[in-house]
């Protein structure tokens, strides 16, 4: 199966998906990767959807990744008295370090860690920002604070600190145990929720130890102070607007997205844009038109990804969201002006022998309008390289490594295909034109470029560009 469009779409999986017929349908409807939240599926239900997806691959053919998304800490409210209860705008209210509490006065929190790193100033929000304290005053087991925004308080709702940085690992217990049972059943790739510093990312790298790719989610503000250095620690980054839009001030999202996707981008790393992008068809068989605009923009800003949650994960209608964002997609990179913006959005090449290849790459097949490019990877850095470019040919990958063609079906235009090693200069382009024919990428006697490193299986020594004629001119 041939991808019409080059951004990839990521499909969670759901009690509305997970049956091998829903799974077929997604993957046909154009699900590039599929996403499995940790946060609701246990060991077993994992297990289950896993060897879906890949009995699904097998029948199919093609290359499908697997994302287990961990849950990461929770900070909650413990048990109120006299639940709900309203907090008016103004009032002066108490936090203790407590599972209960039975004085209404009171509000609980089970989390000793926040009590030790709150601050004077810092804010507070409960039940996804909907209600804002800020605090006056802090000990070890007690706070008082000023209620900014008032509102309705129930039991165990979720509790943000914008302003802090928690003295919590991002990975649980539950996130250890999960991630094990993960990479022991061949997950493609793994992404960490709740990252704050560099440090998180270290921290699972050194767990993962090279089994899968790594991709922290970007939902804190704290981790936006540490962008540069998180992204030289990840494989990916994904944009998720859902707590970030939380703890940020809700109009500067769409900035902060913008300089994620051009951070990663400027390093050839893979990035997805998630959270209630077509929200709408959870319930509603159409998207709003605000929803397709916003998957445009992700599109236009060139984010290799865009994420589905709930719309595939529980709505009503799962299959028509995967296929709403294929024509999007489809849409956006076949009208006049995105090539123009691809362009535009390149980086400079580094002073490296391997991005100066892929830039005259670039270079070339644009000058000969070339069908396609043909990229020999190994560990996948040659792909992700041709990738960064965003040219307007499509890009095959081949590959002799099934991890690397799953874990690139992650990544923007590239189309994987699994062979075996060349053997030699010749195989490398007879092997490239013979894929481009059959694939549908190219026919006989059109251009193709080809590029690869010498020596032949050596990753990432992407030195060798060559230009070839389909069916042997």
């Amino acid at each position: 199966m041939r991808r019409t469009r080059k951004t990839k779409i990521v499909a969670t999986l759901g009690p509305a998906s997970s049956s091998p017929e829903q799974l077929k349908s997604l993957f046909e409807a154009g699900a590039d990767v599929f996403r499995i939240n940790m946060s609701h599926t246990s060991h077993e239900r994992l297990a289950e959807l896993h060897g879906r997806v890949r009995a699904l691959e097998r029948e199919d053919g093609r290359p499908i990744a697997i994302l287990a998304d961990l849950q990461g800490p929770k900070l909650r409210l413990g048990q109120l008295a006299g639940a709900p209860r309203e907090l008016r705008t103004g009032t002066r209210v108490g936090l203790i370090l407590d599972a209960r509490s039975d004085d209404s006065e009171a509000i609980p929190i089970p989390h000793p860690e926040v009590f030790a790193a709150l601050r004077q100033g810092d804010s507070l929000l409960i039940d996804d920002g909907r209600i804002r304290l800020k605090i006056e005053s802090i000990g070890p087991k007690a706070a008082e604070a000023v209620v900014v925004t008032g509102g309705i308080i129930k039991d165990r709702k979720g509790v943000n600190l914008p302003d802090t940085v928690l003295p919590i690992p991002a990975l649980t217990a539950k996130d250890r145990s999960d991630l094990d049972v993960a990479l022991n059943l061949g997950v493609d790739w793994v992404a960490l929720s709740f990252v704050q510093r560099p440090d998180d990312v270290a921290e699972l790298r050194k767990l993962v130890s090279g089994k899968a790719a790594v991709l922290s989610k970007i939902e804190k503000p704290k981790a936006l102070e540490w962008l540069s250095e998180i992204l030289d620690l990840t494989d990916a980054l994904m944009v998720a607007r859902g707590d970030l839009g939380v703890e940020l001030a809700l109009e500067t999202v769409p900035i902060r997205q913008k300089e994620i996707v051009s951070a990663a981008r400027r390093l050839g790393k893979p990035v997805v844009v998630a959270t209630q992008m077509l929200e709408s068809m959870i319930e509603a068989a159409v998207p709003t038109r605000a929803e397709v605009s916003d998957v445009a923009t992700a599109i236009f800003d060139g984010a290799d990804a865009v994420m589905l949650s709930a719309e595939t994960a529980a709505g009503k209608h799962p299959v028509e969201a995967v296929a709403m964002m294929d024509r999007i997609a489809c849409a956006v990179e076949t009208g006049p002006l995105f090539q123009s913006f691809m362009d535009a959005q390149r980086c400079a090449p580094e002073e490296t022998t391997p991005d100066a290849i892929m830039a005259a790459v670039h270079q070339i097949t644009h000058t000969m309008h070339a069908r396609a490019i043909v990229c020999w990877t190994k560990s996948g850095s040659t792909g992700l390289r041709a990738a960064r470019e965003r040219p307007e040919a499509p890009i095959i990958a081949l590959t002799p490594s099934l991890d690397t063609a799953r874990r690139l079906s992650l990544a923007w235009g590239l189309h994987c295909v699994l062979t075996e090693d060349a053997h030699d200069l010749d195989d490398v382009v007879e092997r490239a034109a013979h894929f481009a024919q059959v694939e549908g990428f190219a026919k006989g006697g059109e251009r193709i470029v080809v590029t690869a490193g010498v020596p032949l299986g050596t990753p990432g020594a992407t030195n060798l560009l060559r230009v070839a004629f389909v069916g042997g001119r």
